[in-house]
């Protein structure tokens, strides 16, 4: 499920800029990702990966171990082992501690004003102009020229990283040749539309040079993707292509006589969009009768029944999403809000245990906490309600809010249970938050 989260500025909305959540995108991107950052000395729950909803080609690392993907740049890698060469890439930077002063600056900021740097950076980088720097200027004590500008210097030093990574983890270096490679070409072609990929991660020949020796000289160079890396990125391609165009475009892209996996997705999605929930169900079938097992087709019929008015019908596929994946928590947050959305009281009952499961893996997502503040709130568990609703608060950064449902937690449980405790760290966290505005 592709959701697309309001940036809380009034700049992102209008420069299309956006970050987004999607399940299968973020699980994709990691299955390449950890293994190159275990390679690096990192750990991977660490780190965290992004999805900026934009059409330009970039990737960066910031705030610490953030690391950012454009849609556009996911939508233009040609193969899993160009992705997983930018992935490398970045991981260099990390592990590099490139850009340290700007990246402790970060860390020191508060979530708004990380994210108005990030998005007005990045409208920059887009053409963005006295917008993006507007938005810019609003993060607090960061140097604006210094952010995602890396030198010749560290990008040398992250490609002689990245093909540490890659050779630790048998993967070939060619697809971060590659990708340079297709920068480079179309730098030649657009004069003055560089992409903001080769505009913030300076490529010299002298750089392509050394990378080619190094992958030449690797004894894993001629390794293949496997196939189910080819599909999976082909998947993702799809989904997003799907989402974000018209169906007339998506038809053409993907027509008909194209009966691969990738291009009945696409379609799948097109028409659920569109909306023809007929035909979208008829896609969505098939790749069900094929890959009876694949998380993601399920979640998307799930999301289609539910967006379209049948939450009782919604349930099984979902339930079988989370069956197949029973960790994710964007899946798992969809199946609780569509178990809340039947009308019948043992869904309710079950909604909080899904959800519950949701907010143990993916504790961040104020939404999942509202959901299941609902879902307490059906079962008469007040204590639990006002500690849930608390967690959101916590969460939008709302203090006083948190601060306030907290206490109710104080006055609804026995102290020294779990989540007695909780409320405290809560308070504490909440009042550190007020302090610091």
């Amino acid at each position: 499920m592709v959701a697309l989260f309001p940036a809380q500025l009034a700049f992102a909305k209008n420069s299309g800029l956006a970050f987004i959540r999607d399940a299968e995108i973020e699980h994709t991107l990691r299955s390449y990702a950890s293994p190159l950052f275990t390679a690096a000395g990192l750990n991977s729950n660490d780190v965290s990966i992004h999805l900026i909803n934009n059409k330009v080609i970039n990737a960066f690392v910031a705030g610490g171990q953030r690391m950012f993907f454009f849609t556009g740049l996911l939508e233009r890698v040609e193969s899993p082992g160009q992705l997983k060469g930018i992935i490398a890439h970045e991981t260099g930077h990390i592990a590099g501690s490139h850009l340290s002063r700007t990246q402790d600056a970060l860390k020191n900021a508060t979530a708004k004003s990380i994210l108005g740097y990030i998005l007005g950076a990045a409208a920059v980088f887009a053409g963005g102009g006295k917008a993006g720097a507007a938005v810019v200027g609003g993060a607090e004590g960061i140097a604006q020229k210094s952010f995602l500008k890396y030198s010749r210097q560290q990008e040398s030093s992250a490609d002689q990283a990245s093909m540490r990574y890659l050779e630790a983890t048998h993967s070939s270096g060619k697809g971060m040749l590659e990708f340079l490679q297709i920068l480079g070409k179309a730098e030649q072609i657009y004069v003055g539309k560089v992409d903001p990929y080769w505009r913030s991660h300076p490529i010299s020949q002298d750089r392509v040079s050394s990378l080619k020796y190094r992958v030449e000289a690797s004894k894993f160079r001629d390794v293949p993707d496997s196939p189910l890396e080819i599909e999976a990125l082909k998947r993702v391609q799809a989904k997003l292509y799907g989402f974000t165009k018209s169906l007339s475009k998506t038809l053409r892209k993907y027509p008909h006589s194209d009966q691969s996996a990738s291009a009945r997705y696409a379609r799948a999605i097109a028409y659920f969009k569109y909306p023809k929930i007929d035909l979208a169900e008829i896609e969505i079938e098939s790749l069900l009768t094929e890959f009876p097992e694949n998380p993601f087709f399920h979640e998307l019929k799930g999301q289609m029944l539910f967006e379209n008015g049948d939450p009782v019908s919604a349930v099984e596929p979902l339930r079988l999403a989370a069956t197949y994946l029973p960790k994710e928590p964007l899946i798992l947050t969809l199946y609780g809000t569509v178990l809340l959305a039947t009308g019948y009281a043992e869904d309710d009952a079950e909604a909080i245990n899904v959800l519950k499961d949701s907010v143990f893996y993916g504790p961040y997502r104020a939404g999942t906490w509202n959901q299941l503040a609902i879902a307490y709130s059906r079962a008469g568990d007040t204590a639990n309600l006002a500690l849930a609703t608390a967690e959101r608060f916590l969460l939008l950064k709302q203090g006083k809010k948190a601060v306030f449902h907290a206490k109710r937690v104080h006055q609804l449980m026995k102290p020294g249970t779990p989540g007695f405790l909780r409320a405290d760290d809560i308070i504490t966290l909440a009042t550190r938050l007020r302090k610091k505005n």
